[in-house]
């Protein structure tokens, strides 16, 4: 069970276990069936809640230098763009789909943006400094679906349970392990982002967000989001359109994740709760 609270002037997000508010769970129970550890609950502390453009069917997002970058979908509309994090106000957009070309995730690795997209088997590089055209793509021969990096490799997923590592010069998958947690592999791996070695990632769909090990593909930890869009914007909500949670950024100077949605008129900014 989660529930939002109210304290010190700020919106606290606060997951409950047992009934017992801000009580970690204790050590975690293993399955029979994998053998892996139950994901430990992470709760997040919202500290704002900024404008977000509800065109924007959300599929990447960045934060680098201070600005935010977001890869978006639908056909014709699919777009790159850098925006103002506080304002949401759009800065300078690219628009990159047509009428078979779909957006997905992006990231930001060695001052160049990778943009995948979705069935196409297309991957889009742009310079970081201008984003009005690609300077390079790549085939790749799966769906495209989320993407981050470590220091040294992208890590890309497709929508099932697999995250593949791939070689950043030739786009040649190196490893590929499966995502699983406790109940077994986790399909539908949407959007990701490395926070401090650890792969954190939408499940498409679910209001939670996944941490998964790397070396290992287990799921070490869950953030639980019910209820965002009643609780914050549900007035804001529009049939067929307001979509689902999808979209996590982390600043890792402040130390702020922001989190979103497809078409969702609000971001949030978060410090997490380890």
């Amino acid at each position: 069970m989660t529930k939002y609270l109210l304290s010190a002037g700020l919106l606290l997000l606060a997951a409950c276990s047992n009934n017992n508010d801000n009580t970690e769970p204790s050590t975690p129970a293993e399955s029979p069936s994998t053998g892996i550890a139950a994901p430990q609950n992470i709760t997040l502390n919202i500290i704002g809640i900024y404008p977000h453009d509800t065109s924007a069917y959300t599929q990447g997002l960045e934060i680098h230098n201070g600005k935010l970058y977001e890869g978006t979908g639908d056909y014709e509309t699919s777009s790159l763009r850098v925006t103002d994090i506080k304002t949401g106000k759009v800065e300078h957009k690219h628009v990159m789909g047509t009428g078979k070309i779909f957006g997905e995730g992006i990231t930001i690795f060695n001052n160049k943006i990778y943009q995948l997209t979705w069935q196409s088997h297309v991957v889009n590089v742009y310079d970081l400094n201008n984003i009005d055209k690609p300077i390079q793509t790549f085939n790749w021969p799966y769906e495209g679906w989320g993407i981050t990096h470590t220091d040294k490799e992208l890590i890309i997923s497709d929508g099932s349970a697999n995250l593949y590592f791939v070689n950043p010069a030739d786009f040649r998958v190196r490893t590929t392990i499966q995502v699983t947690d406790n109940t077994g592999p986790v399909t539908n791996l949407n959007e990701l982002e490395m926070i401090n070695g650890f792969v954190f990632a939408n499940v498409y769909t679910m209001d939670f967000i996944v941490k998964v090990d790397p070396a290992s593909g287990h799921v070490v930890g869950r953030i639980d989001l019910p209820g965002l869009k009643d609780q914050y914007f549900k007035n804001q909500v529009v049939a067929d359109r307001t979509d689902v949670l999808n979209g996590i950024a982390y600043d890792s100077t402040s130390k702020k994740l922001y989190i979103t949605g497809k078409r969702w008129p609000k971001m949030f900014e978060a410090y997490i709760n380890q």
